[in-house]
């Protein structure tokens, strides 16, 4: 458990940083003056000011923030100000964060391609050009709630590698095999990460449909690597690729929610993605690297949401701004962003009760 949360603090600041940093860095190349550069939320710990920027480390290491000078509207007089300079200059540095998040999880893409990605394997597909496939497994994709599988404590990434000491070497031994054993306790090795392990299974011989004797969805996976010189534009379509996934997944959540049906998914706040966490880094470096990038892809998205506290928010407010022609009411905005805010700490504590509440 403490391993698990030492690791999600260092993912999720590490994620932080990358955001924060693209405002940060932005903002100075605009001649902005940068007040603060805080990782976490106030209370303060300690801080190091440094010219005239504070940098400094919060009690509550959920987030991040970078304190322009008169970004809340003020001081639009003042040259160094965040009011004070031009429409491209201030979009520039509101999309930054949300930019820099993209290309973090590119470079973790890029990364894994070059070691070698979890990958889906069809039967009979031959792989792209240049790639090499290290290795493959029977792996598992889904467990059904209720299922055997779920009552034998399989997960996601668990790898079936013999049945009643069979091995099994691919998709169709592991179907043939249960099926035939089906009503009997049988024992399955898994292995997750470097760990191998046998628990005793009893795949039903009367299973729910779509869900099957063990209650699980599997695939042959395996780590496939590309050459060094076509890692980072291969990272690209990676990325475009898992961009648009994110976002259509996105979006048929906020039409579920408008048309009144629910989510449609299961949500997920801090502790939620903490436990998550803990499953990905039992698996290994290579599938940290890409639960990562997929944090990344989802907390860029997230900030992207034109809602008031959020750099999308922000971001609509200016450009409704240069629309009219005219400055935005400060103080309005101000009140916008403080409601927003007070909105995402509750849907936050909201989520975080309902994770708390499924351990």
């Amino acid at each position: 458990m403490i391993l698990t949360i030492a690791i999600f603090i260092v993912i999720l600041g590490l994620l932080v940083f990358v955001h924060e940093f693209g405002h940060f860095i932005m903002a100075k190349r605009a001649g902005m003056a940068v007040e603060e550069f805080g990782f976490g939320f106030p209370p303060r710990l300690f801080g190091i000011k440094f010219k005239e920027t504070l940098y400094s480390i919060n009690w509550i290491p959920l987030g991040g923030f970078v304190k322009i000078l008169g970004e809340d509207g003020q001081m639009s007089d003042n040259p160094l100000s965040f009011g004070s300079k031009s429409f491209t200059q201030r979009f520039l540095v509101l999309v930054a964060g949300v930019s820099m998040n993209v290309v973090f999880a590119w470079l973790l893409i890029s990364l894994g391609l070059g070691l070698g990605l979890p990958t889906v394997i069809n039967e009979g597909e031959q792989l792209p050009a240049n790639a090499t496939l290290k290795s493959s497994s029977i792996a598992v994709l889904e467990v059904a709630q209720s299922s055997p599988a779920e009552m034998a404590g399989l997960k996601v990434g668990d790898r079936i590698t013999m049945i009643n000491g069979e091995r099994i070497d691919s998709l169709e031994e592991v179907q043939t095999i249960t099926k035939q054993i089906a009503g009997t306790e049988a024992t399955y090795e898994i292995t997750r990460g470097e760990t191998k392990m046998e628990q005793k299974i009893t795949p039903r011989a009367n299973p729910p449909a779509d869900e099957g004797p063990l209650g699980i969805s599997l695939a042959s996976v395996g780590l496939v690597s590309y050459p060094w010189y076509t890692v980072l534009y291969k990272g690209i379509i990676a990325t475009a690729n898992l961009v648009w996934s994110t976002l259509t997944a996105f979006w048929e959540v906020i039409t579920n929610l408008l048309s009144g049906s629910g989510p449609g998914v299961d949500l997920t706040g801090p502790v939620g993605i903490a436990r998550l966490t803990g499953d990905v880094a039992a698996l290994g470096f290579i599938y940290l690297l890409q639960f990562t990038a997929v944090l990344s892809i989802n907390l860029a998205i997230i900030n992207g949401i034109p809602f008031p506290a959020l750099d999308g928010g922000r971001i609509l407010f200016l450009v409704i701004e240069k629309l009219r022609g005219k400055k935005m009411n400060a103080k309005a905005e101000q009140v916008a962003n403080t409601l927003g805010f007070a909105l995402l700490l509750l849907l936050m504590l909201f989520v975080t009760i309902k994770d708390v509440r499924g351990f």
